[in-house]
């Protein structure tokens, strides 16, 4: 049966990870809101609910997500969709949404440091990997790194710490150059070689008055000006599994992309299991709760 009552889980980032949290619940019967960055920067963009901030709409394997203000949660929820909204420090919290209240708050911005508090006290807060302490700044903590623990529920203490490497092969992490631009030459589920040109990155530099021969300051400003491109090129052969936004403004080191060896295209449009894991990790610490299941079914 559909859900009836007028509880809630807020999940606070629409990335890939949180992505794969928020399509558990949903297909559980969980009535799941996004809130997320005006920007947001998710890679993994295919399989990402955060993409409706900029298309208005967006399915991830048959959901529907949806960009909404919030007077229109009710309507977003009532059709069976994922309402998102551009709220990064989730002021929706503190809205008098009635007849919605937030029974569990989800923290997947996967911010791997101590989170500043909620405005408010929930009933049940759960973090999602390195820089959340369960019984100190949340109740839960899910475990994000790959290994026999992946997905598990800590009800004190710590996950695994962040190590500051990808998982596999770090070849495959595509990181920006210097800061810029990012103009794509490529798309997610192309197929790749290696040395393949995937984007480059366009720094500007912002001139207002140059100095003249003499040290004086000259009237020969210049708004802006390209100054250099960067190529990002695929360090081996395989698919183009994710690329970040083009257009939006990168800063150097940031993680815009990522080739998969495996070279499947089709799993370029599938939630990871590493999602779906750490989604079902989300999913066991709500039902493990009785008085949040009570309140969500």
């Amino acid at each position: 049966m559909p859900n009836t009552t007028n509880s809630l889980v807020l999940l606070r980032g629409g990335g890939d990870l949180a992505s794969g949290v928020a399509l558990r619940l949903h297909r559980a019967g969980i009535k799941v809101v996004i809130t997320e960055l005006p920007e947001p920067l998710a890679v993994r963009r295919t399989v990402s609910f955060s993409e409706a901030v900029y298309e208005g709409q967006h399915s991830v394997e048959g959901v529907q997500a949806r960009l909404i203000k919030p007077d229109q949660l009710s309507v977003a929820l009532e059709a069976d969709e994922i309402p998102v909204l551009v709220d990064p420090d989730a002021n929706i919290l503190t809205f008098d949404l009635r007849p919605w209240t937030f029974a569990v708050v989800v923290d997947a911005r996967l911010i791997k440091k101590t989170p500043a508090p909620l405005s408010i006290e929930v009933p049940l807060h759960i973090g999602l990997g390195p820089g959340f302490h369960a019984g100190e700044d949340c109740h839960a903590v899910i475990e994000t790194r790959r290994s026999h623990t992946l997905g598990r529920v800590y009800w004190t203490g710590t996950t695994q710490a962040d190590s500051g490497e990808p998982e596999g092969d770090r070849r495959r992490v595509l990181r920006a150059p210097i800061d810029g631009i990012l103009v794509a030459h490529a798309n997610i589920g192309d197929h790749l070689e290696e040395g393949q040109v995937i984007g480059e990155i366009e720094s500007h530099v912002i001139l207002s008055k140059a100095k003249n021969l003499e040290g004086n300051i000259g009237d020969s400003s210049v708004a802006s000006r390209p100054q250099r491109h960067m190529k990002v090129v695929s360090p081996l052969r395989g698919v183009l599994r994710g690329l970040i936004r083009p257009g939006l403004h990168v800063t150097r080191g940031l993680k815009i992309g990522d080739v998969d060896p495996r070279d499947d295209a089709s799993a370029c449009y599938l939630v990871s299991d590493k999602a779906l894991s750490i989604g079902g990790g989300v999913l066991e610490a709500i039902l493990s709760r009785t008085e949040i299941r009570e309140k969500l079914f």
